[in-house]
């Protein structure tokens, strides 16, 4: 949304004092968070069942427990994963800093190209503005980290101390996690280490970092619309407020905020791979009247011209170069699974 030039933050919408949620953030009924008795939070619900937190240290169910969370839920928590506690409060804190400590000239100084669909920078619009969703109660700063031939810090903010040695220190860890569990997944499989990673190919990495300022309407409103990840394998730390949902089972289940753990997210490109043994999760973000949000998403993708394809037969699913499946994506919008479902083979 653009009004004579100037584009329209969400915080800046919190900060006016607006009572009343703009048009173009209202979900249709069917979509908003509280509407389908069917779609349970665990927040609220001591029965709900809750994605599974697997210890990276235990070796000897290690296999089988990643098994069962990829086949059941998509989704789940990691610990003793290797990545400093420090680095994951650092990066939270660093994202919160740039929201919240610096001015808007500042932060507008690295807008991105809202013309261009996941361009780098600082925006509130992922999708190209001719399409005519409705928009998320969000702002975000996309970085573009790996490979190193498209890093470039000097296009990260620099008003917060340390702010592009840490997003360059956490990209890197980042990577490491993304190759290790991708080996861990695929021998899950009965499959070599390298398997999944040889078909991915080298990582293109983006780090989204998103602010979900509070909202004055969160019944009407979500903070992310509800979709799966294009890529292979998303990680994603948030902040104690939580607002984070999967989808399991038809139900949708609060993902309750662990501040040493990370959020282990698989994407459609690893669906089909392993020929829909393994499930993309679908999620999105739902809002609240009180409080801020940070989450930091990291993504793993393919490069645009790599062909991704099943490793099992019959494949279930057509063949699809990565740049064709993102074009798509990014031009009728995620709407659940309903990319991936269209490659689905009869």
């Amino acid at each position: 949304m653009e009004v004579e030039g100037n584009p329209i933050r969400v915080q800046c919408i919190v900060q006016d004092g607006k009572m009343v949620v703009p048009p173009q953030y209202v979900q249709p009924p069917e979509t908003r968070a509280q509407q389908n008795s069917k779609k349970i939070s665990s927040s609220n619900n001591c029965d709900a069942p809750t994605p599974p937190v697997i210890d990276l240290s235990n070796a000897d169910i290690l296999s089988e427990q990643l098994g069962l969370a990829c086949r059941e839920w998509g989704a789940f928590h990691i610990i003793n994963h290797g990545v400093p506690i420090r680095l994951l409060d650092d990066m939270k804190t660093a994202g919160r800093s740039f929201f919240e400590d610096c001015s808007m000239d500042q932060k507008l100084s690295y807008s991105c190209d809202t013309n261009s669909p996941a361009s780098e920078g600082y925006g509130s619009r992922m999708l190209v503005a001719s399409n005519d969703t409705v928009l998320d109660w969000r702002d975000y700063f996309d970085h573009h980290s790996l490979p190193l031939s498209r890093r470039n810090p000097s296009r990260w903010p620099n008003f917060s101390p340390n702010y592009r040695e840490v997003v360059a220190e956490y990209s890197d860890q980042m990577k490491l996690l993304a190759q290790r569990l991708l080996g861990l997944i695929s021998e899950s499989l009965n499959l070599p280490s390298s398997c999944i990673e040889e078909i991915v190919g080298e990582f293109y990495q983006n780090i989204t970092i998103s602010y979900y300022p509070p909202c004055p309407q969160p019944e009407l409103t979500l903070g992310l619309q509800a979709h799966s990840d294009m890529g292979a394998i998303t990680f994603l730390i948030q902040d104690d407020v939580g607002g984070l949902e999967i989808l399991k089972d038809g139900e949708w289940i609060f993902v309750n905020p662990l501040s040493d753990a990370i959020f282990v997210i698989l994407a459609d490109q690893t669906e089909i791979i392993t020929n829909g043994k393994y499930k993309s999760a679908q999620h999105r973000a739902i809002t609240n009247a009180t409080n801020s949000r940070i989450s930091v998403a990291t993504f793993h993708d393919p490069a645009k011209t790599r062909k991704i394809r099943s490793l099992f037969k019959p494949p279930k699913y057509h063949e699809v170069m990565y740049g064709d499946y993102v074009s798509s994506w990014y031009t009728k919008g995620p709407e659940g699974k309903r990319n991936i479902d269209s490659l689905l083979l009869n």
